[in-house]
This record gives structure tokens, C-alpha cells and sequence, in this order.
């Protein structure tokens, strides 16, 4: 079967000022094993070096679209609308993806095409120099188990149906934190989610100028805004576990050692 008869899938990249890692971004998705990829980046007017690295390639992206936006999910968002795909992801400007990541998605919905989420529940850590660092193992059962045991998603290499993303109407533009839980408790509403199970097909870079370092209060905070709309009960284990982190940020802002 050609790669112009497989099943397309679109990969999206939103973008502002990550010039030190952005490449690597980029080459993870252009050097995959898998070739029938639309690749789309959406650049928010960077100040850095990203726009010569983008121009750079050029050739072998998709579309490239350089515009303000009103934050990362209001970027995707707009990714997603121009997505051809039959599945889609989003891969952010420092995380990477492993060359066999897209076939081994695409393996998967080839055998079931029913799920809405398409995952690896294992996921390295790197840091600022692409050493492994750590991994995340995350296990996810279905919807129920997200709210009232563990909310923690895993965003890299997982892959969404392009349709049953348009029927939950996207990403919510109003969470700046924790869009892929929302989403991923609306898409789990219309079907399963399915481990493609193996080594690693992505990695997530962890350094001091991430959102979830910067932003730990509000971050989690965002977690339990998003647990009570789902339905979660003040009273669930997810709810409970955020709540006390919430309580051990604003004490740590308030304590000064």
C-alpha cells in the first residue's frame, strides 16, 4: 500500500519562542517512519531565532501560519480546523516524537479505527540536552478512572479522531493549562481510548520555563476547575489529591525559607 493510500494524519505544532528546542521538534516529525503526514506550525510572531529555523523548513512543512493568537489552545485550535487528517495530535515546541510513533498509531487505528484516543501510556522525560532523564508510565483505563482516580493525561504522541475531535468542538480556548484533560474527558464521552502498548513513542522535555514549572498553582487549579465541570465529586480520590496540591502551592508562595 502507498503512502498515498494510508490513512493520513495530521500533526500540529504550536509555537512562541522555544528557538533552542523547536528543531528538534520539527525533525522528529519530518524524520518519521511514517510519511503521510500533514504537518502544520503555528508561530505566534516569535522575537527569537524560530522564524529562521521554520524558514529553514519550509519545504517540508505543511503550512506554516504566523500570527498573534489568544494562547496555546486558541493555536491548536486553529490547527485542528485545518486539519485533513483522519487522526490528529499536537506536539508542543520542546517535546519530541519518536521516529516509529505515527506508525505504530497508525497500525493501531488500522486494526480498530472506533477509538477516539490513540496512546502510549509510557513517556520520557528529557531534559534541555535530550538526556532521558525519566519516564512517565500513565495507564489509563476510561473516563471514570481520569475523574475519580487519576487525572493525569499523557499529551505526547497521543493521537486523536479528526472527527470525534470536530464533534466535541475542539479545545476549550478558555483553559491555558490543562486543554488536553478537558478534551480528553469530552472525547472520551463518544468512545474508547486504546494503548498502542511498546517502548516509548514520545518524550516530554522537562526544564525551568515550563508552563507546569512556572505556573503550579494555577495549573493545578485548572485541574480541579476542569474534574468539577466533568462531573467529579469533591469527595473523589482525583479531586482530593489536586486539592491538597493546590493548598501546598499557596503555602509554599506564602512561606519564605
Amino acid at each position: 500500500m502507498s503512502d498515498r493510500e494510508k490513512v493520513k494524519v495530521t500533526i500540529i505544532t504550536p509555537s512562541y519562542n522555544q528557538g533552542q528546542f523547536i528543531e528538534a521538534t520539527i525533525l522528529s516529525v519530518i524524520n518519521q517512519t511514517y510519511k503521510n503526514i500533514e504537518y502544520i506550525v503555528l508561530d505566534a510572531c516569535s522575537t527569537d531565532q524560530t522564524t529562521e529555523i521554520l524558514d529553514k523548513y519550509k519545504d517540508k512543512i505543511s503550512k506554516i501560519i504566523c500570527e498573534k493568537d489568544r494562547g496555546q489552545s486558541d493555536a491548536i485550535n486553529k490547527g485542528f480546523r485545518l486539519s485533513n487528517g483522519e487522526l490528529v495530535a499536537w506536539i508542543n515546541s520542546d517535546d519530541v516524537l519518536y521516529p516509529d510513533c505515527v506508525e505504530r498509531i497508525v497500525n493501531s487505528y488500522e486494526l480498530d479505527s472506533k477509538y477516539s484516543i490513540y496512546y502510549n501510556s509510557q513517556c520520557n522525560i528529557i531534559d534541555k540536552k535530550n538526556n532521558i532523564i525519566g519516564l512517565i508510565d500513565r495507564k489509563i483505563i476510561d473516563r471514570s478512572f481520569l475523574l475519580k482516580e487519576k487525572y493525569e493525561v499523557l499529551q505526547p504522541g497521543s493521537f486523536y479522531s479528526t472527527e470525534k475531535v470536530r464533534e466535541v468542538n475542539y479545545l476549550d480556548e478558555n483553559c491555558h493549562y490543562c486543554m488536553d484533560l478537558d478534551l480528553w474527558l469530552k472525547l472520551l464521552n463518544l468512545g474508547g481510548i486504546i494503548d498502542v502498548e511498546g517502548n516509548p513513542i514520545a518524550a516530554y522535555r522537562e526544564w525551568e520555563l515550563t508552563k507546569t514549572s512556572t505556573g503550579a498553582e494555577k495549573f493545578y487549579k485548572n485541574i480541579f476547575q476542569i474534574l468539577r465541570k466533568h462531573g467529579a465529586s469533591l469527595f473523589d480520590k482525583s479531586v482530593i489529591n489536586v486539592s491538597i496540591l493546590i493548598l501546598k502551592n499557596i503555602i509554599k508562595s506564602k512561606i519564605k525559607i
